[in-house]
């Protein structure tokens, strides 16, 4: 009999755990061994401690990163955080130590020269330096150097120098929670999930491609938690099975970059198997009336995020046209199955930058 897979933790936890750490120790508490942290969804993990210095106003903790058995290029890696007093109200100000990249693109959620420090790991460490403020009397502003060590190293075999993220590793993760990457399984608990909403009597199910596209959704059309579909990558898989177990109407939803890849006919949306096609983006420019120079724009643009920001400037609608290209190649997938679908993009924000009926 097969053993569950291992969950792990993100760069983003490890930071947070670390960061905790080393305030803690900074305002005089010590440095708490095993650390314990809040994750977004409520989880309390606890981390030990790798390493710890304090030395006059710097306090520095390390965390080794345990990706459980996630088959992650950081699994293993020591991550730490140091701090040390900001000026007042300055509140947290994050530096990217060695190993972690430096955003020199547009395109991504951070602006340019900015670590690569994403948005909820930075949530997660201002919000746990504020409990430690408020637990040990400190101010809470404060300068927190990331590391990884070897993280520039490492960064060479992921996407990170292509995306323009120089000199290191990004800090990740939107539920401090690794889930184990594993196709048969994720696919299986899609199947699963449709036969569950189908014992249920949903009309209405949507595929998402990660937590915050699942929220919007949910709030978009009012859906229970058994009606939305863990799609992830697998979209063909989602598509595929409703062919032959329909529910009568179907919402994707998902970032502009994966559903871009979907429009253009992927059905495995992994990185590592399908990529943005900027001739594609720029095909649907020139396609809808864009000049000749945004078409340029956006087959040079950074990421598919970048490529629709432009195309915002302009005033024409990508993630509109992107959500209907898509929705067009759900719908060729299905064949004959009375299936109705529409499609949702949004940014890393969640905003929603595109719609198809």
């Amino acid at each position: 009999m097969s053993t569950p897979l291992r969950h792990g933790w993100t760069t983003g936890a490890c930071a947070t755990a670390a960061t905790t750490a080393a305030y803690t120790a900074l305002l005089g508490g010590g440095f708490p061994d095993p650390v314990e942290i809040t994750l977004p969804k409520g989880q309390r993990p606890a981390f030990a401690l790798a390493r710890e210095e304090l030395a006059g106003e710097r306090a520095m903790a390390a965390v080794v990163k345990d990706a459980g058995d996630d088959p992650d290029v950081t699994h293993g890696a020591l991550i730490s955080s140091t701090v040390r007093h900001g000026a007042p109200g300055t509140g947290v100000v994050f530096v990217a130590g060695p190993g972690v990249g430096t955003v020199t693109k547009p395109g991504l959620p951070l602006d340019v020269g900015e670590p690569a420090i994403n948005p909820v790991p930075r949530r997660m460490m201002r919000e746990h330096v504020a409990e430690v403020a408020a637990r040990h009397g400190g101010s809470g502003d404060v300068v927190v150097e990331i590391s990884v060590e070897h993280g520039e190293e490492l960064a060479l075999r992921t996407w990170n120098p292509r995306l323009g993220i120089l000199g290191g590793l990004s800090i990740l993760g939107t539920t401090g929670i690794v889930v184990p990457y594993s196709c048969s399984a994720w696919i299986d608990s899609i199947r699963r999930g449709i036969d569950v909403a189908r014992a249920a009597g949903y009309t209405h199910v949507a595929g998402c491609t990660g937590s915050t596209s699942e929220k919007v959704a949910a709030e978009l059309y009012g859906l229970p938690d058994d009606a939305l579909l863990d799609m992830g990558d697998f979209a063909g898989a989602v598509l595929k099975y409703l062919r032959r177990h329909p529910v009568p109407r179907l919402t994707i939803a998902g970032g502009i970059g994966k559903l871009s890849k979907l429009a253009d006919g992927h059905l495995d949306l992994h990185s590592g198997r399908s990529q943005v096609n900027p001739g594609m983006l720029a095909e649907i420019v020139r396609s809808a009336g864009g000049t000749e120079t945004l078409a340029g724009q956006v087959l040079t643009a950074n990421t598919a995020l970048h490529a629709l920001r432009l195309c915002q400037e302009a005033g024409l609608p990508l993630g509109d046209l992107i959500a209907e290209r898509a929705r067009l190649a759900a719908v060729g997938v299905l064949r004959e199955a009375p299936v109705a679908v529409d499609v949702v993009v949004i940014d890393r924000a969640g905003v929603i930058v595109g719609r198809a009926e």
